[in-house]
């Protein structure tokens, strides 16, 4: 499939701005992959399809603030320095994204705080705005992380026309994130309350936990009309024995195993057997899912509403079928779903 077949008109009004007042009230779209029926719930609503030893595999990645707004030597510009990821504990090197790009060359100190107290020297260049950076600081790896935190902002997407509020710390985080690492939320995760996991678990289904850390990857442009070409950016992602069991035990039943989320889909589809079946493993994935994809292991999926053109929405569409998804897409424009991150919910089942 071509890229050109995912673009349609989204109102700009439809993305979401902030979240809703209650996680589990967004609103939720439910899609019968079968029947091709389309019903229109709340999220809460998700209890009335799941039953005892069905399985939500969920991504308890973790968004650090990676954020940071810093001033550059002797001109004092004002620069934004993304933090994608570390690459070396001891020297505190990072791989980030800076802007104004053309401004940040090799050897620049750069400032960040009001007083100054925290430096980094930009020593590589690695893409048009990416750069490697070491952080000069004297302090043990606890004082450095405090720092990033005290300076560093949660790291909405630029869709999100407004500064980030003190509610975002928690909203734009799951209630089970567990592992820092993320610079983006796995956002159909956002919906979830513990009050509605502890009724889910109440009637029998069973949470599998794997980890992704969402990189910027997952939201950069595709550039390329030819699917088939596209390169994702690796990630890291965990997949534990204990989560295996589970999902194995589930599918050996024939149980409903619904991935929350596209990063989910994009660990478990990362590590399968010979035998379609989970199996442990840690690493990088790069897995770009676009039709006509043979899903090994989720046969249900609760999703966002996504941008046109993204990579997020072409997996949707492997999942339910081109046709199925952009009719459900059209529906929801009418409908006035809310889009993007803080936006409503999809379940596909």
């Amino acid at each position: 499939m071509k890229l050109s077949q995912f673009k349609f008109d989204l109102p700009l009004n439809l993305i979401a701005q902030h979240p809703s007042k209650t996680r589990d009230e967004s609103r939720l779209m439910v899609v019968n992959r079968t029947t091709g029926k389309i019903e229109h719930k709340v999220f809460k609503d998700i209890l009335g399809y799941f039953n005892d030893k069905d399985v939500m595999i969920v991504n308890n990645t973790k968004v650090f603030p990676a954020r940071l707004y810093g001033r550059k030597e002797k001109t004092g510009a004002k620069i934004e320095v993304f933090l994608l990821r570390e690459l070396n504990k001891q020297n505190r090197l990072w791989d980030v994204i800076v802007d104004p790009a053309r401004k940040i060359r090799v050897g620049n100190k750069l400032y960040f705080g009001d007083d100054e107290s925290l430096v980094a020297e930009v020593i590589d260049n690695t893409t048009s705005r990416g750069r490697t950076i070491r952080f000069l600081f004297e302090g043990n790896d606890e004082e450095f992380k405090a720092v990033l935190d005290s300076l560093g902002e949660t790291p909405l997407p630029k869709y999100i026309k407004r500064k980030p509020e003190d509610e975002d710390k928690e909203r734009y985080q799951t209630v089970y994130a567990k592992f820092e690492g993320a610079v983006a939320a796995p956002t159909a995760g956002l919906h979830f309350s513990r009050e509605l996991i502890k009724r889910l678990e109440i009637k029998g289904v069973k949470f599998a936990e794997v980890t992704l850390h969402t990189g910027l990857g997952t939201f950069r442009p595709i550039e390329v009309e030819d699917l088939s070409k596209h390169k994702m950016d690796a990630e890291y992602f965990h997949i534990d024995e204990y989560a295996v069991k589970i999902v194995n035990k589930a599918k050996e039943d024939n149980r409903k195993i619904c991935a929350i989320g596209t990063t989910s889909v994009r660990a478990i589809e990362s590590s399968v057997t010979a035998q379609n079946h989970l199996k442990a493993a840690e690493g990088w994935t790069n897995t770009f899912i676009h039709p006509p994809y043979d899903f090994s292991i989720p046969n249900a999926l609760v999703t966002n509403f996504h941008l046109p053109k993204t990579s997020l929405l072409i997996m949707v569409c492997a999942f339910a079928g081109y046709d199925l998804i952009m009719e459900a897409y059209q529906q929801a424009i009418k409908e006035k779903y809310r889009f993007f991150s803080y936006g409503d919910a999809m379940l596909i089942i």
